[in-house]
């Protein structure tokens, strides 16, 4: 029997605003996302990119059209099953939202505790486990103040992966970093996501990464214009 996607978006629209300043930002999008793919979602400012990911990812409320995620339809829940859903998902942002007076250790763990509800010990457990993972065991009592823009983005990963999402969603993670730092990130994301099973759906103007993907989206003006799939590596 075949499995559900982790994501099935079926004509998907969205505005912004109200009367005569309303704006639609996106029209008719539809798409999957399988499990242990890691697609990348590119287009010009302005194009939705966002707005989709903050969809999928239920930090908005769908308006019309339908949105299935996990197995559980988006168009209709109210603001409890968001929250719900929101901790089985991972987040990634290009401001790696780090803690200051939290080490490196410390901001992964309280990404346990928040997205999973684990007791300290397990989550302090996880969060060496996690870094190790990630090449920063020996940093995981560093504060960001102390870590390189790599490594920090690099923390972010390892506090997104905490609660073992089935879905990640990054939203320009590698936009603020160099050539090599961006790489790391990525192949991060994706050596970890086949290993778990794990899909990625990311958001990037980044083109120094998109020969990494096994697909890609491209969306200009709120629609899916082109959509190319790769073999898997």
């Amino acid at each position: 029997m075949q499995q559900e996607p982790i994501v099935d978006v079926r004509g998907l629209n969205h505005w912004f605003g109200v009367d005569t300043a309303r704006r639609q930002a996106l029209y008719d999008i539809s798409l999957t996302l399988e499990r242990g793919s890691f697609t990348i979602l590119m287009g010009p400012s302005g194009s939705g990119k966002t707005t989709l990911l903050t969809l999928i990812g239920c930090l908005r409320a769908v308006q019309d059209g339908s949105v299935r995620l996990l197995s559980q339809e988006l168009n209709g829940a109210g603001e409890a099953q968001l929250v719900a859903m929101r901790r089985r998902l991972g987040f990634i942002f290009q401001a790696h939202n780090l803690h200051e007076s939290l080490t490196a250790a410390q901001n992964v763990m309280m990404g346990a505790q928040v997205h999973t509800g684990v007791p300290d010990a397990l989550a302090e457990k996880a969060s060496v486990h996690l870094l190790r993972l990630v090449g920063l065991a020996e940093r995981a009592d560093y504060l960001p103040a102390n870590l390189s823009g790599g490594q920090k983005q690099r923390v972010a990963v390892a506090r997104a992966l905490v609660g073992q999402p089935a879905l990640l969603l990054a939203d320009e993670p590698t936009a603020a970093l160099d050539k090599e730092s961006a790489a790391e990130v990525v192949d991060l994301l994706i050596r970890i996501g086949k290993a778990r099973g794990m899909t990625v759906l990311l958001v990037t103007h980044d083109n120094r990464i998109l020969d990494r993907a096994d697909r890609i989206l491209t969306l200009e003006d709120g629609r899916i214009v082109r959509d190319d799939r790769r073999a898997p590596a």
